[in-house]
């Protein structure tokens, strides 16, 4: 990983990942740092370890509905619980990977993650869904489905998913810089002071 660079694992049917992606703007204009993508399918993980996130108590439900509308007004975010959820986020996923070769994949999960978790729109989790989005930078959207919907894609999808679990991803969103591992939207101090450290260490080396 170039020293320049961070990276974050992400998947749209998180929460934190939305806020995350917010949160960590400022920090990447203050160090001249870039942000390095990895779609991760938590439905994937979810399934494989017998995990239902509606099936956590009602009590913790609702307050982690009122805590992400706090994190929503500190920040000035119009941030909603939309109104289908959960939703599969495999072809999101797939088509961010479409964006990448375009160059455009940070603009594609900044447009897919504000349509869901701002103005509710589910229809993201169809390929019906983002291929306005993909018009939207410039796609081809006939390309864009075909090659989202390819063995290929999927292929490669499955590939940064298992890679993130070697590397002990266990959520999203997981923020690494170099060899530490930052999990949350709650870590950015950490995060920084980790930029901060590395700089330091660069500049002395």
């Amino acid at each position: 990983m170039k020293k320049n660079q961070i990276e974050m694992y992400w998947d749209v049917g998180s929460t934190n990942t939305y806020f995350a992606l917010k949160l960590i703007k400022p920090l990447l204009d203050r160090h001249g740092v870039e942000l390095r993508l990895h779609p991760f399918n938590l439905g994937y993980v979810f399934r494989n370890n017998n995990y239902e996130l509606m099936k956590e108590s009602k009590a913790k439900l609702r307050n982690r509905k009122r805590d992400l509308m706090r994190w929503a007004e500190k920040y000035g975010l119009p941030f909603s619980i939309p109104r289908e959820f959960p939703i599969k986020s495999s072809r999101a996923l797939r088509g961010s990977l479409v964006a990448r070769r375009h160059g455009k994949e940070l603009e594609f999960v900044q447009k897919v993650m504000d349509r869901y978790w701002e103005k509710g729109d589910a229809t993201i989790a169809e390929y019906a869904g983002l291929r306005p989005i993909a018009e939207e930078l410039g796609i081809d959207p006939d390309v864009f489905e075909a090659l989202a919907a390819s063995d290929e894609i999927a292929a490669e999808l499955a590939r940064e998913t298992d890679r993130g679990l070697e590397r002990d991803v266990f959520g999203v969103p997981m923020i690494i810089v170099g060899d530490e591992l930052f999990w949350g939207k709650d870590r950015m101090e950490f995060v920084e002071d980790e930029i901060k450290r590395r700089a330091v260490e660069a500049s002395t080396a």
